[in-house]
């Protein structure tokens, strides 16, 4: 049998309850056997927004999927450190896992500017997308030579960008992240 992964990057500044759905769904919809969560070290769609702390973010990610089994986190692209391109990332799960089917999760509202990603007719041809719908939006159409299709089940009207926000406000965010990330966030004064 064919092994299919799911690569899923982000920031992850911080991972919330959306990003855990997502994976679910993922799992269940397309039929993955892992996921990789890989947070980015930069992203080059933000490049004058500096992160939490790459550690800090691995921290929270595996608090966060903690007990599920079919989910890692990869920390390479904070090792390798600068801005994070989605095909040096894809080139090595291809060089790891020659014979699996990658598949890469994107949000909707990347779709669009998918031709213009670095190398993007190679990446096209290395995985197929999963998109990810944004609630209350419209269905997306993946450009060619792009392939995959959009998940079905789950959408979490929720950002990590609004979680920021109720962090700085002093609201809490349990809700939103799991009790266990929203207290390593609370103790290290992150997002203040």
């Amino acid at each position: 049998m064919i092994e299919r992964i799911g690569l899923f990057g982000g920031s992850f500044d911080p991972v919330h309850l959306g990003h855990l759905l997502v994976a679910r769904a993922a799992l269940e919809e397309v039929g993955l056997q892992r996921i990789f969560f890989i947070p980015a070290a930069q992203s080059p769609f933000k490049p004058d927004r500096e992160p939490a702390p790459g550690p800090m973010r691995m921290r929270l990610l595996r608090l966060a999927l903690a007990g599920m089994t079919e989910c890692e986190v990869d920390g390479q692209e904070l090792v390798r450190g600068g801005i994070s391109y989605t095909i040096e990332t894809v080139r090595r799960y291809a060089a790891e896992y020659p014979k699996a089917v990658l598949h890469y999760v994107v949000g909707a509202d990347h779709v669009a500017s998918l031709p213009k990603w670095r190398e993007a007719e190679s990446l096209a041809r290395c995985v197929r997308f999963i998109v990810v719908p944004r609630p209350l939006a419209g269905g997306v159409t993946l450009p060619p030579p792009f392939q995959g299709a959009p998940l079905k089940g789950f959408p979490l009207a929720v950002s990590s960008s609004e979680i920021r926000e109720r962090v700085r406000a002093g609201l809490p965010v349990e809700l939103f992240t799991g009790a266990a990330v929203a207290e390593v966030i609370h103790k290290n004064r992150l997002y203040l």
